[in-house]
């Protein structure tokens, strides 16, 4: 599907009303319908959702960067299985069907995920139906998509649940991940891979495929395959930390790459360094099967840049004073114009952590030092221990660098409120924790407690902070009527983020209101792993 797509999604740098661009693309994905309806622009759009309930202040203030609105079309069982149905009006009563809406937004660098994601949650609070909006915005799209429940205390209502965005496709020259996961939504392939007949079929089978949490299983099984790969095809210095020296170097050197890999995301590293072509034009000698571009290109992106101050950095003089300063760029001999590649890394930050710190003693061999990453000029010891073909990172089959392509990545941590369809910086602990526990199944305990290395889940932190500010509220507020224990359970429905959005203001008195507002306004919070 990837030409169709590409096609339908150039058109939105073209003219043309919102529902053609939208409706072209959805055409491609395998929806088509007649049911659609005039709303009068975005005035008349507004005045749609007011129907069902007035908006507040915020909330018509989101649609005043809009500046065209229309909908695309409808989409219900008679469509999703091919039958021309007869009566085809956009029916806003039929809450088992999706609506698309297409909108144009101002022109501005960058419209933030949050306020997307609450316009697209407004946007269905208006309707009985799912609506996928489509938010065209610059030379991007973004599809937000809002996941609903049955009401805990009503039946005939649906929760607005988390809202998930396919965010920010460049029209023009769309990431492979993006088309990858909108070929995956197309109808044609839905009906094959889940069954698709009606729509709750569809439904279920969006749920699946905009499922974050299985994008990092699928991530995390290609990595840990690469980990595998990595793990027999290197050879390093013994860590003399035991068994599974290489492992460890192996999950090192990947947390090392994901941090660079979210870094390069917010356009702090150059993305060149990743590719093959830079290492044949930056390298002197460049093999497929060689370490020098792990020594030269990453070896000193990680040492001698990111964990050094951009005014100290310098090559190493190979005399005394500098030859065991791991801060310093080494393998002068292997790029092809040294001054050239540290004009490259010029503008890349220094990141004051201990991630890239060299593990290297600075005492000599001979004095009883240690050498675990082997960042060295000395040319003695330089093919001791080491050996990282550069394959396993540039390969396009099996390297890492075009698996971590396959995948879109934000530097926006997802929500309880919010999510996108990307790899964000969770994935960093996530990935250590697991990698750490696989590598030697019978001492992974062992190994997680030595390291303190247990990520502790979104959802058990969003239920921990829940229960804990339930508590401290309580303690400091209290009912007008004096139940005590219905306070506490109308408490945890105001943190719970999805049912609160409709009817908590029902539940609290205005005096209750104000009371739990000054109470949050003198919290003080404590981190003790901190």
């Amino acid at each position: 599907m990837r030409e169709p797509l590409i096609e339908a999604l150039s058109g939105f740098a073209g003219g043309g009303s919102p529902r053609d661009r939208a409706g072209a693309l959805l055409h491609a994905l395998g929806y088509r319908s007649e049911r659609t309806a005039d709303m009068g622009g975005v005035d008349g759009f507004v005045a749609l959702l007011e129907q069902e309930r007035p908006l507040t202040e915020r909330q018509r203030g989101l649609f005043r960067s809009w500046r065209a609105a229309e909908i695309v079309f409808q989409v219900t069982g008679e469509e999703i299985g091919g039958q021309s149905g007869l009566f085809q009006d956009f029916d806003r009563g039929r809450a088992k069907s999706f609506l698309f809406v297409a909108a144009d937004l101002e022109d501005r660098p960058r419209h933030r995920r949050a306020e997307l994601a609450e316009t697209a949650r407004t946007v269905n609070r208006g309707f009985p139906m799912p609506v996928v909006v489509l938010f065209r915005h610059g030379e991007t799209l973004t599809l937000a998509v809002v996941h609903r429940r049955a009401h805990k205390r009503d039946d005939g209502r649906d929760v607005l649940e988390r809202v998930t965005l396919i965010k920010d496709v460049r029209t023009a020259d769309p990431h492979r991940a993006h088309l990858d996961i909108l070929a995956e939504l197309a109808l044609p392939r839905l009906v094959e891979a889940h069954g698709v007949r009606d729509f709750d079929d569809l439904h279920a089978a969006w749920e699946r495929t905009l499922d974050v949490e299985l994008l990092n299983r699928r991530f995390y099984r290609e990595l840990f395959e690469w980990f595998e790969r990595a793990a027999a095809g290197c050879r390093f210095p013994d860590d003399g930390a035991g068994e599974g020296s290489t492992e460890r170097h192996v999950i090192r050197l990947i947390t090392r790459l994901l941090f660079v890999w979210f870094l390069k995301e917010k356009g702090l590293i150059p993305e060149a360094l990743f590719e093959e072509g830079f290492a044949r034009q930056a390298l002197a000698r460049y093999a497929p099967e060689g370490t020098d571009y792990y020594r030269a290109v990453l070896q000193n992106l990680f040492f001698a840049t990111l964990n050094t101050g951009i005014d100290r950095r310098a090559f190493s003089e190979k005399g005394r004073a500098t030859h065991r300063d791991f801060t310093r760029y080494r393998y002068r001999g292997l790029l092809a114009d040294p001054d050239g590649f540290v004009e490259t890394l010029k503008k890349v930050p220094f990141v004051n952590g201990g991630l890239f710190d060299c593990l290297d003693d600075f005492a000599g061999v001979r004095e009883g030092g240690r050498r675990i990453d082997a960042f060295t000029d000395n040319v003695a010891t330089q093919g001791k221990g080491l050996s990282v073909p550069a394959r396993l990172f540039l390969d396009e089959a099996a390297g890492l660098f075009p698996l971590f392509r396959r995948y879109k990545f934000t530097v926006e941590e997802n929500t309880p409120l919010d999510q996108e369809v990307a790899l964000d910086p969770e994935l960093l602990g996530r990935a250590f924790e697991n990698l750490l526990a696989a590598y030697n199944p019978e001492t992974r305990e062992t190994a997680r407690k030595a390291t303190g290395s247990y990520y502790t889940p979104r959802t058990v932190v969003d239920y921990m902070v829940r229960e804990a500010l339930a508590e401290a509220l309580a303690a400091k507020t209290g009912p007008a009527d004096g139940d005590a224990g219905f306070w506490r359970e109308r408490l945890i429905y105001l943190l719970d983020h999805s049912d609160a959005m409709d009817d908590a203001d029902e539940l609290f008195g205005e005096g209750e209101k104000r009371g739990v507002v000054a109470a949050i306004a003198g919290l003080r919070t404590l981190d003790p792993a901190v």
